[in-house]
């Protein structure tokens, strides 16, 4: 079924879910939770392609899909994130603890960019992050807030090289797309 939407716009619904890999490889992942404040979203296509001549001419060319990579620009990194995707501590104070021996966690980003007519909702399957730079300036005339960015980059989920996932609402789908950010999407059969 092909898009209604002929522009899109807006970045909202930003979620993520934490990856647990057992010990079997299996992969599961965490109830998905709430990223606000999302403000640009940039990523670009990883992998080469590599052509074959023959005959005089490009007789074939192989293409790599290595994912994406770029950055998430948002107004506030939540608590949830420091503590569940970064690996940090939360002390009884309230208070955020850094040390060397935090442990960043792979995770599924989920989000949505707006259309003409409907939202499309996108789920990367396998993401990691690094830590982000920390930023402040003075205030002058304005307040203009400032804002944290992550840099991001996703891959083939280990288990089935799934990669991404994209929903966009049809008279078919409004089950699977109001239940999107509930859980992590797992793609229906593919229909011929």
């Amino acid at each position: 079924m092909s898009e209604k939407n002929k522009v899109k716009f807006g970045l909202s619904n930003v979620h993520v879910a934490k990856i647990t890999k057992g010990e079997n490889g299996a992969i599961t992942y965490g109830t998905p939770f709430k990223i606000p404040g999302a403000v640009n979203l940039s990523l670009d296509a990883e992998g080469d392609n590599e052509p074959f001549y023959a005959d005089n001419m490009k007789y074939y060319e192989s293409y790599a899909n290595n994912g994406y990579s770029g950055e998430l620009e948002i107004a506030k990194i939540p608590d949830e994130f420091l503590k569940e995707i970064l690996g940090q501590t939360i002390d009884s104070a309230g208070g955020v603890l850094e040390t060397i021996n935090d442990v960043i966690s792979p995770f599924a980003f989920m989000y949505q960019i707006e259309g003409d007519e409907t939202g499309t909702r996108f789920c990367y399957y396998n993401t990691t992050v690094s830590r982000p730079s920390t930023e402040a300036s003075t205030t002058e005339d304005t307040k203009t807030p400032n804002t944290d960015t992550l840099s991001i980059t996703t891959s083939a989920r280990e288990d089935n090289g799934q990669v991404r996932y994209k929903l966009a609402l049809s008279d078919t789908n409004k089950t699977e797309y109001d239940a999107f950010f509930d859980e992590v999407p797992e793609p229906k059969e593919a229909s011929v």
